[in-house]
């Protein structure tokens, strides 16, 4: 089940990048709004440019969701986030040399998520179906470093599917996705259930084996999250 959602997450995704309800111009990151509706204008236009390479060969979206995609993401926070506690339990580690084994093991995961995030969304975006997006109207953000940008999913015969796109404001200023929930359900959430107990049982040396074997399977849509 919670691979499941986590597919549907990523085909959310997906479908909301495909939007393209704004001009192509430099991605302004300063606002989240903005930021979240010119990535999603920019990546369609590309995908559309770029969909006589991508028929011969679908290895092609890895470097667009590169390219367009992930340097507004930020996989580092997001990657902490589904570790969770392992990250706590790493802190109160005293012997040095235990603990800096631990910390370069971090590194490693953030590295295999980082491509495990770019072959899932290489996949999904193989099964676009012209969904239209709505994008809620711009609030006042002020002070708040953590804000949500709800966007709701309409397809004729189909019920709306309302999503939050959750992003964060950096050190320097700058919005960044880290999170979204679908009808409440937190996608980095059902990553953090769906590892925790492999996290648990097998260690993060497996987690990382396992998540760098699905980010090197060919670009392809896997309902079952790439493990058949």
């Amino acid at each position: 089940m919670i691979q499941h959602y986590t597919q549907i997450f990523a085909l959310l995704f997906a479908t909301l990048l495909w939007s393209h309800t704004v001009k192509a111009e430099q991605v302004d990151l300063s606002d989240p709004y903005k930021m979240v509706q010119q990535v999603a204008d920019n990546t369609f236009k590309r995908v559309a440019r770029d969909q006589a390479i991508i028929t011969k060969d679908k290895e092609h979206l890895r470097l667009i969701v590169e390219q367009e995609l992930l340097p507004y993401i930020d996989y580092k926070y997001a990657a902490y986030r589904v570790l969770g506690s392992y990250i706590q339990k790493v802190r109160t580690i005293k012997d040095k040399k235990e603990k800096q084994q631990a910390v370069q093991h971090i590194k490693e995961f953030i590295i295999v998520f980082r491509s495990y995030l770019v072959a899932t969304y290489a996949g999904v975006f193989t099964q676009y179906t012209d969904q239209k997006v709505e994008f809620e109207a711009p609030r006042a953000i002020g002070a708040e470093s953590v804000a949500t940008v709800k966007t709701k999913i309409v397809e004729d015969g189909k019920p709306d599917i309302k999503i939050d796109f959750k992003v964060r404001k950096n050190k320097n200023g700058e919005w960044r996705a880290f999170d979204m929930m679908a009808e409440g359900i937190s996608l980095l959430d059902a990553k953090q259930s769906e590892l925790h107990g492999i996290l648990r049982q097998q260690g993060i040396e497996h987690v990382i084996t396992l998540l760098d074997k699905k980010s090197k399977l060919p670009v392809q849509f896997r309902g079952d999250d790439g493990n058949a």
